[in-house]
């Protein structure tokens, strides 16, 4: 199996953790105008662009270093196509190739047009904890939140909680019961409210 590879997922850099895992059988396949564009990044005079460039590179190299991980840089092109997303698109339709990306553009473009798309933000939320309403978490309050009286801590997968009851609790450990839990096009917030009884004894 053949996976096509596009420059925004490249400089994501999650692609190498995945690959370490042996999720991406197959191999990995990135065009020369993919590598193309990488390279202009890095050498971009911003500074910002230059160094997720730079970022970009230096995956692309740890990712031909992994022991279970082909990797094949291809001078494949399409002809008659500028852009390097519609060039990928055309491409996955020829090859029959899934396109991974975390591109949201691209991946619209890619389901309208038939092609396969692996996104790894998607992959991301779908492997995150499930947490259902009624449950306890042990949450590290951190800031603040918008409304009144909140506070706002996280899960080690990065999931946000929102704590009703939770600013005067900043800065520690509690025990919070979920109220709610909302997914989202970017992602999923939980809510909850700080046990005042048992959360107590949660503090650090």
């Amino acid at each position: 199996r053949t996976i096509l590879l596009d420059t925004s997922v490249i400089i994501d850099g999650r692609v190498a953790d995945i690959a370490k895992t042996g999720f991406l059988p197959g191999t990995l396949l990135i065009p020369r105008f993919v590598l193309n564009e990488l390279q202009y990044i890095a050498d971009s005079p911003d500074g910002i662009r230059r160094q997720r460039g730079r970022r970009g590179m230096e995956v692309l190299a740890e990712l031909q270093k992994l022991p279970n991980v082909l990797v094949r840089i291809s001078d494949i092109n399409v002809e008659g196509v500028r852009e390097v997303d519609d060039k990928l698109v055309v491409l996955g339709k020829q090859l029959k190739s899934p396109v991974l990306t975390n591109d949201y553009n691209l991946n619209r473009v890619a389901e309208l047009q038939g092609v396969t798309v692996l996104n790894i933000n998607e992959l991301a939320n779908a492997v995150k904890s499930v947490v259902l309403p009624g449950e306890a978490l042990r949450i590290n309050i951190m800031q603040e939140g918008k409304e009144h009286g909140q506070g706002v801590g996280y899960m080690d997968d990065g999931t946000m909680v929102v704590v009703e009851n939770g600013r005067e609790y900043i800065g520690e450990y509690m025990e919070v019961n979920i109220t709610k839990v909302l997914q989202t096009a970017a992602g999923r917030m939980i809510f909850g409210r700080v046990d005042e009884d048992n959360g107590r004894k949660g503090r650090k």
